[in-house]
């Protein structure tokens, strides 16, 4: 009787222990000579081949174009001060717009923080799964968030509305966003709550203490086991205080509740200062996907921690901004003298003053559309502020583009057969992967005029700018025409497949 009473009290601290009725946090630092790398990478939205903007990246060593699910953990160093955090994290990476003869200036990278905050939840939080992939933010949208610019990241309280652009200033007599803007001529809108931050950009300079013009991406905590750790779209969402005691937020049954993570990502735009007017209702800065609003900003995560050392930090660790290099279960700590730096993969000049933004990315925003090129899905948490049609409508209108961009791609000797379904570790399409046909300059024409000088009989264009060669399509079935629509790097009257999605051509057999 004793010994079943000692078990029931342990059990009743375990599940005290199990649940977090207060918010604790650590702030995970990086050290080192700027970021990780820098460039057209992003092993996410487009493995194996050049990005459609420029990013930048920190973390492990092992970053690449194409990530299994533990390439992470062998990193041979890693830029974040933890050492057991191998993990991957990005953004696009920031330019300025010169208005005398409208060249782009790379913007430098101040620093990047990432909070790893530990919210109040009757769940359990556990650490990341090796290899998980997210996404949060949405690379076309051009127009202010539909609710506001306040952040919203409980799913009972609204849209949701993961970033924001903070403004650190020595004084706020003068506003960040002119009191009247609409967010929809030049400059962004002002956070109600918040005299420093506001959605897309402001037009003055941000001149606090070490606080330049700062990026701030909120990724969801609630992960979905059974959708898989690479299915980035819709394995996560942001949880729910709705039914819950009042300060907690809960996942939904069968989810698994992670840390929220939280980039602080500071630009160094006093440069630029004397180079532009401030508080005229306009301002210079543009993201590298060409978008001059700062609406699109997003952030890509890949984990590659070792769960046990991330499990005793959040079980653990409250150091909040003295960071978690300073908690006794973070391990050996790297040396901040060092630095952790690897080449950009995608060669090419991304840094001064450039002609044009790297990729097909001319300067959208401000009443013009976003950039044909733009190839990155939205996050399945966040949605446009355009007002949509009905699925339906979409469907069929983006189905007629593409089939009608088929049907102009093919020619006489080539036939196309359809959106197909790929996956990254199991290609549709095998004779030849990812053929070399310049970066930015792929085309469906130009995938199969090389494939059939290959010597195939099929070809296949994805990811805007990725072409495939075969005989015979390996583990792929026909999906909905509308997947595969992304315009080609080379020529964006044509389509090049999708997210995951093949577009596949065909060469006529002679007698």
């Amino acid at each position: 009787m004793h010994l079943y009473v000692i078990a029931a009290h342990l059990a009743g601290l375990l599940t005290v222990a199990s649940a977090k009725d207060s918010r604790t946090f650590a702030v995970n630092h990086f050290y080192g000579k700027g970021p990780l790398t820098e460039g057209r990478m992003d092993p996410i939205i487009s493995p194996g081949a050049a990005s459609s903007h420029v990013h930048a990246i920190q973390g492990g060593s092992n970053f690449n174009l194409t990530m299994e699910t533990n390439t992470l953990l062998d990193s041979s160093c890693t830029s974040s001060l933890v050492e057991a955090d191998k993990s991957n994290y990005w953004t696009p990476t920031l330019y300025f717009q010169d208005h005398t003869n409208g060249s782009f200036i790379s913007v430098p990278m101040f620093y990047m923080n990432v909070y790893y905050f530990f919210e109040p939840t009757d769940d359990e939080i556990k650490a990341f799964p090796v290899g998980l992939r997210m996404v949060s933010g949405n690379n076309s949208v051009r127009t202010p968030p539909p609710g506001g610019a306040a952040n919203v990241l409980d799913t009972s309280e609204g849209t949701i509305q993961p970033v924001q652009w903070t403004c650190p200033r020595t004084s706020y007599d003068t506003p960040s966003y002119p009191p009247n803007s609409d967010g929809l001529h030049g400059v962004g809108i002002q956070d109600p709550n918040n005299l420093g931050a506001g959605a897309g950009f402001p037009d003055m300079n941000c001149d606090g203490y070490a606080s330049p013009l700062r990026a701030d991406i909120h990724f969801p905590s609630c992960y979905n086991p059974e959708a898989g750790l690479d299915a980035y779209e819709d394995n996560m969402v942001f949880p729910s205080s709705k039914g819950t005691t009042a300060g907690k937020a809960n996942c939904p049954k069968g989810w698994i509740h992670l840390p929220h993570l939280f980039y602080e990502v500071y630009w160094n735009t006093p440069l630029f200062v004397d180079m532009w007017e401030q508080g005229q209702g306009s301002q210079p800065f543009i993201l590298a996907n060409g978008d001059r609003t700062g609406y699109s900003l997003h952030g890509d995560f890949i984990a590659g921690w070792d769960e046990d050392v991330l499990q005793k930090i959040i079980n653990n660790c409250n150091a909040g901004d003295s960071g978690m290099d300073k908690c006794a279960d973070a391990g050996t700590i790297n040396n901040s003298a060092d630095s952790c730096n690897i080449p950009n993969l995608i060669p090419e000049k991304i840094h001064g003053d450039l002609e044009k933004l790297p990729g097909n990315n001319p300067p959208t925003g401000w009443g013009v559309a976003a950039s044909s090129s733009s190839s990155e899905p939205a996050s399945a948490e966040t949605t446009t502020s355009v007002p949509s049609a009905s699925k339906t409508e979409t469907e069929t209108a983006t189905t007629t583009t593409a089939q009608a961009s088929a049907t102009k791609t093919s020619n006489a000797s080539w036939s196309y057969l359809g959106c197909y379904s790929d996956n990254v570790s199991n290609r549709a399409l095998t004779g030849v992967q990812f053929a070399n046909l310049g970066i930015g300059k792929v085309t469906s024409t130009g995938c199969m005029k090389y494939c059939s000088n290959a010597g195939f009989s099929l070809a296949g264009t994805e990811y805007a700018g990725q072409c495939f060669c075969g005989n015979k399509m390996e583990s792929s079935s026909k999906i909905g025409a509308g997947k595969c629509n992304m315009k080609c790097e080379g020529d964006a009257s044509q389509i090049c497949g999708g997210s995951a999605a093949l577009s596949v051509y065909e060469k006529a057999t002679t007698a």
